[in-house]
């Protein structure tokens, strides 16, 4: 059950409301995953009563299912803004950069988005089918275009992303081991992410003569 719209969609309070129960849920459930949190926990961070919150969503699950949506948005954005039109390895190691500052300025959301991902998608899956697969297949063939052109290595592009994916997010879903291992702040550890990935992906992605 939602608070009622008006014409134009949510009122300028129940839009505050809203924000601040997402931003509340998101804390939430980076800290304890969708079984371990609770309204009354939700409620307590967002400031308001269960109540009060109640009066804009049925429970944790739709508050959870309407915050993942939200994540996948933020997620597939760094990928929509690859130009078919620019330089190839440009655009490929401009991605890599686009992701790990999504990773450095959105480390509970990345963490969220990882832990449904291990749980297989429960809430998320029809996204997976529909507009995550088909921007995801079109980022692939235009991969395999640059490839077959001689712009790039040719590598599988779906490795390609993957690794992408997996070298990016690992920095903020594993932040607590990479300050065990190496402590440094996160300006640095970013910083030397930043140029360690940048040089592997040319080394891996220029066409040699």
């Amino acid at each position: 059950m939602t608070g009622p719209k008006t014409a134009g969609g949510y009122s300028r309070i129940q839009t505050q409301k809203r924000a601040a129960i997402f931003a509340a849920a998101l804390e939430i459930f980076a800290r304890h995953g969708l079984r371990g949190a609770s309204l009354e926990a939700i409620a307590a961070e967002a400031d308001m009563s269960k109540q009060n919150l109640l009066y804009y969503f049925d429970g944790k699950e739709a508050i959870f299912v309407e915050l993942i949506q939200q994540l996948t948005d933020l997620w597939l954005e760094p990928l929509a803004q690859i130009d078919p039109a620019g330089e190839p390895v440009a655009e490929v190691l401009a991605y890599v950069q686009r992701k790990l500052v999504m990773s450095q300025n959105h480390p509970r959301e990345s963490r969220l988005f990882a832990t449904e991902i291990l749980q297989g998608v429960p809430h998320i899956k029809h996204l997976y089918e529909g507009p995550m697969k088909a921007m995801v297949d079109r980022t692939v063939a235009l991969l395999q275009t640059w490839m077959d052109a001689g712009q790039i290595r040719a590598v599988d592009p779906h490795d390609l992303l993957f690794s992408i994916w997996a070298n990016t997010q690992h920095y903020a879903d594993f932040s607590a081991q990479i300050n065990l291992i190496k402590p440094m702040t996160r300006e640095e550890r970013y910083a030397n992410a930043e140029r360690f990935l940048t040089d592997m992906y040319r080394a891996l992605l220029v066409v040699q003569d």
